[in-house]
């Protein structure tokens, strides 16, 4: 835990007004995502139950996810 991971967003059309986005976890005990995209483990998920990262673009019309698993370190 404590590993990073980055994700990226790409707004659609490329010649979008406004290409501001903002990403949420659905579960911050397991895994917290600042404003730019970079997940932190928190806790280990279990293997069939990861974290859902939502990105929200500003105006709120578009959404995506991501589902991330988070390992304890091996070792």
């Amino acid at each position: 835990m404590g590993q990073t991971v980055t994700l990226t967003a790409t707004v659609t059309p490329s010649n979008a007004t406004d290409k501001t986005v903002t990403f949420k976890s659905a579960d911050e005990t397991l895994a917290t995502v600042d404003n730019k995209g970079v997940v932190t483990g928190v806790k280990a998920t279990e293997p069939d139950t990861p974290v859902v990262i939502t990105v929200t673009t500003k105006d709120g019309n578009q959404t995506d996810t991501c589902a991330v698993t988070v390992t304890a370190a091996a070792g």
